[in-house]
């Protein structure tokens, strides 16, 4: 079986060509897989919510063939690709003619949408599950909202998938250490990727200025570069608080210097999009301890593998009671992070998530 391979691939700066590149090479085990090509049994087509998968998602309209739903929440990328009427008649296409003000309402009021909760309500989902031959998501959300918008859509939900990476040795991770300033015995928490409203940013410096009250030798790094210039004037004065260290965006092997260099990760998201983050998945791989949005986009995580965060007016305070354990016993985010590694080895291994994807792509081409 040939199969037509639709995807943003590096050097694109966004985690689905990462994650693209990783499938693609794995895929290639079972049989003929090639960008773009001509001729294939099958097409498999990798959406996100960004205008770098435009002409992807129009191809997948127009030739259907399996998509890969990065993100389930597609409202902000016609916010992005549409103009105001088309945008209004392509939701009202997915809720109804009687939604047509309140799509009107939605599109004056765009400049809010990265943290309105009502955009993350109306994901716009109907067109490309009706037309594709089936829909992999990455968790139980995602397959619910595909669900919601087109009932006899064919679903398949396939975790996320880790690729081992080759690791920086331990030397390197020691020199990252000391280029940020922490020493052996500080607790260094770190944020990661893209910095987005959703991404609970204010909330994570304001809880950590509290936990620096009790705890002076935590420390907080900041790594990625923020999406919109809004966010990075806001958030400006947060940043200069003690303990706050920032690194811009990374390369691939700085990532993974910095990523080893933490001792837990925050990877918060509200609202959500129906999506499984990549880094929440890379850093529980390397046996680091992860606090999540607790919902249901992160429930397939076991309890032990990971720290649930509250969403809501519960969250400052239990990010605070959270970071406070992990700083107060060591012991328990290690044990926190090599459970979360099993699970990582265990389901999301990408040998065993490239079998899931071919056996799809077998079932459902057209």
């Amino acid at each position: 079986m040939k199969v037509g391979y639709y995807a943003p691939l590096p050097p694109a700066p966004t985690g689905v060509a990462d994650y693209a590149a990783a499938l693609l090479a794995a895929l290639r085990r079972y049989g003929t897989v090639e960008p773009h090509a001509r001729g294939a049994d099958v097409a498999l087509y990798h959406l996100g919510n960004n205008q770098l998968h435009r002409a992807i998602y129009r191809r997948a309209l127009a030739h259907p063939g399996v998509v890969v739903l990065h993100d389930a929440v597609l409202q902000h990328f016609f916010l992005g690709a549409l103009d105001r009427a088309a945008y209004v008649d392509e939701f009202v296409y997915n809720y109804g003619e009687w939604h047509r003000p309140l799509a009107e309402e939605l599109w004056s009021a765009r400049a809010g949408s990265a943290l309105d909760r009502r955009y993350f309500d109306y994901p716009m989902l109907r067109r490309i599950a009706e037309r594709a031959c089936a829909v992999v998501v990455h968790n139980p959300a995602a397959a619910r909202m595909v669900r919601q918008h087109a009932p006899g859509a064919r679903v398949v939900e396939i975790p996320h998938l880790f690729c081992p990476p080759e690791l920086p040795a331990a030397w390197e991770v020691v020199r990252m250490r000391q280029r940020l300033g922490v020493a052996t015995h500080e607790f260094l928490f770190g944020v990661f990727g893209y910095l987005r409203e959703s991404k609970r940013l204010f909330a994570v410096l304001r809880t950590f200025a509290r936990l620096r009250e009790s705890r002076p030798d935590a420390r907080l790094l900041i790594a990625g570069p923020f999406v919109s210039s809004g966010l990075a004037r806001a958030t400006a004065p947060l940043l200069n608080a003690p303990g706050i260290l920032r690194l811009p965006y990374l390369s691939e092997r700085d990532f993974w210097r910095a990523a080893l260099a933490v001792d837990a990760c925050s990877n918060l998201r509200y609202p959500a999009a129906g999506e499984t983050s990549g880094i929440a998945i890379r850093l529980m791989g390397v046996a680091k301890p992860v606090m999540l949005t607790d919902g249901e986009e992160n429930s397939g995580y076991p309890r032990a593998a990971c720290l649930r965060i509250e969403s809501g007016l519960a969250e400052e305070d239990s990010l605070w009671h959270n970071m406070f354990l992990l700083t107060s016993m060591r012991e328990c985010a290690g044990e926190i992070g090599l459970r979360a590694s099993g699970h990582i080895v265990e389901h999301h291994q990408a040998v065993r998530i490239a079998q899931q994807y071919w056996d799809t792509l077998c079932a459902y081409r057209p």
